[in-house]
C-alpha cells in the first residue's frame, strides 16, 4: 500500500507538444471545402471547443458573442468585444482579421456586415452546433440568408482523429491510468470519496494535466452511473467505483474502473465478469465500417442473454454504450443503439456498458479506443481480472 501523499510526490508533468498551426490550418482548408460543397457562405465558429480545434484560440465563454468567422474562401475574420482586443491578439495562432464592436453596439449587426462584404462563393452562415441561443437569434435577426447548423460539417472532421491529437490523448490517457493505479493502491478503511476525488484531481495537476472530473462511489452507491450526492466512506467488501479525466492541451482522457476493497463475492464477481464479458464484446464488435449502433447492441445483448435489461431497463444498462473523447469529454461518434454512423479510422470512443443493480452495487469498466484500418485498438489495458483491475492485455 502507498499513501496519496507519497504517491502525489511521485508523480512529474508529462511532456507532449500542442497541434501545429499547420494541422490548424489543414482542418480550415477541410472546412472550408465542406462550406463550398453545402453552397455555406461562412460558418460561425463561438467560443468553444471547436474555435479551439480550428484555429487554436481558446476563449472564456460569457454574456458577449465572441470567436471567429470562416469564410468559405479566404482568411479568418475575429469577432470581439473592443476592450478585449489586445488580450485576443496575444492569444492568435492562426493570422487573420479581427473586428471589434463596443458595449453600446450591436454586435450581430456588426458580423452580418461582414458577412455581406464578404467576397466569397455560397450563402448564409451556418452556426458551431456550441453557440448559445441568445447569440443565435440575435444573429438569425440581423441575417438576411439562411441561418443553419454547421454540425454535420464540424462532427465529419472532428470525430476522426489525426495522428497528433491521438498522440495527445494516448500521453493524457496514460496519466490518468497512473493516477487510477494509485488510488487502487492507496485505498484504506475509512477512507472517504472527498479524500480520493481531492487527491485525483492533485494527482492530474502533479502530472501536468488540467482536472477534468473526478468521481469516487463506494458500495450501494457505485449502482448510480452519476453517483449519488453524499460523502460516503469506506468498508471491507465494498464495491468501488472511481472515474477521472483531465486535459492536456485541450484533449481529453476519461477512464473508470470498479473492484472489490477486500475480498469479493461470489456474487460481485459474477457481475464484474459480465460486465467485463459486456466490454470485450463491444470492442470484438468494433470494425471499419460497422456502426456505432451494432457496437452498443454487442455489449447489450451479453448482459440480456445473462437476463438483465432487456433494453434500458434495470437491473441492466442504463444509458448508451459509449461516447466520443477529443476536445469535448463527450463528442461524436455515440455508441448508441440506432446510430448509424458507420465506424471509420481516427473515431475515439469510450466502450462502458454499465451494469447497474439498483439497491445494491454497480460496475463500470470505462476505457478508449480509437479506431485503424485493421480494428480498434486501446489507449490503456483494460481490466481483466476482478482482482488484478491493471493486468496487462495485447491490444
Amino acid at each position: 500500500m502507498t499513501d496519496f501523499a507519497t504517491a502525489l510526490a511521485a508523480f512529474r508533468p508529462v511532456q507532449a507538444a500542442a497541434i501545429e498551426p499547420t494541422e490548424l490550418q489543414m482542418r480550415l482548408a477541410g472546412l472550408q471545402a465542406r462550406m463550398q460543397r453545402d453552397g455555406v457562405k461562412a460558418v460561425w465558429l463561438d467560443a468553444s471547443s471547436s474555435l479551439i480545434y480550428y484555429t487554436g484560440l481558446r476563449l472564456g465563454l460569457s454574456e458577449r458573442i465572441h470567436g471567429a468567422l470562416v469564410p468559405s474562401s479566404g482568411a479568418l475574420i475575429y469577432v470581439s468585444p473592443q476592450f478585449e482586443v489586445p488580450k485576443l491578439r496575444s492569444l492568435l495562432r492562426l493570422d487573420g482579421d479581427v473586428v471589434a464592436w463596443e458595449e453600446h453596439e450591436n454586435p450581430y449587426a456588426l458580423i452580418s456586415a461582414e458577412l455581406r462584404a464578404m467576397v466569397a462563393p455560397g450563402a448564409g452562415l451556418a452556426l458551431d452546433l456550441a453557440t448559445p441561443f441568445v447569440f443565435a437569434a440575435g444573429l438569425m435577426a440581423q441575417i438576411a440568408g439562411p441561418v443553419i447548423s454547421a454540425q454535420s460539417m464540424i462532427e465529419a472532421q472532428r470525430q476522426c482523429k489525426s495522428t497528433a491529437e491521438i498522440a495527445l490523448m494516448q500521453t493524457a490517457m496514460n496519466a490518468s491510468f497512473a493516477v487510477q493505479k494509485a488510488v487502487h493502491a492507496g485505498l484504506r478503511a475509512g477512507i472517504s470519496t472527498t479524500e480520493v476525488t481531492d487527491f485525483i484531481l492533485a494527482a492530474h495537476v502533479a502530472l501536468g494535466l488540467k482536472p477534468l472530473f473526478a468521481a469516487a462511489q463506494f458500495g450501494e452507491a457505485t449502482a448510480y452511473p452519476h453517483g449519488v450526492p453524499e460523502p460516503q466512506i469506506l468498508q471491507q467488501g465494498d464495491m468501488v467505483l472511481f472515474d477521472m479525466g483531465g486535459t492536456l492541451h485541450g484533449y481529453a482522457s476519461d477512464i473508470t474502473r470498479t473492484y472489490v476493497f477486500g475480498t469479493p463475492t461470489p456474487r460481485q464477481r459474477q457481475l464484474w465478469e459480465l460486465e467485463r464479458q459486456a466490454q470485450s464484446a463491444a470492442f470484438a464488435a468494433a470494425q471499419i465500417g460497422v456502426t456505432c449502433g451494432a457496437v452498443d447492441d454487442a455489449a447489450r445483448g451479453v448482459l440480456t442473454a445473462a437476463g438483465f435489461g432487456p433494453g434500458y431497463r434495470v437491473p441492466g444498462l442504463p444509458h448508451r454504450t459509449g461516447h466520443g473523447l477529443g476536445l469535448d469529454i463527450h463528442e461524436a461518434p455515440y455508441i448508441v443503439g440506432g446510430n448509424d454512423t458507420p465506424l471509420a479510422a481516427g473515431m475515439c470512443f469510450s466502450i462502458e456498458p454499465m451494469l447497474c443493480v439498483y439497491g445494491e452495487c454497480g460496475v463500470r469498466l470505462e476505457d478508449i479506443v480509437y479506431m485503424t484500418q485493421s480494428g480498434p485498438r486501446w489507449f490503456v489495458p483494460p481490466a481483466e481480472r476482478l482482482d488484478d483491475p491493471f493486468g496487462n492485455t495485447t491490444t
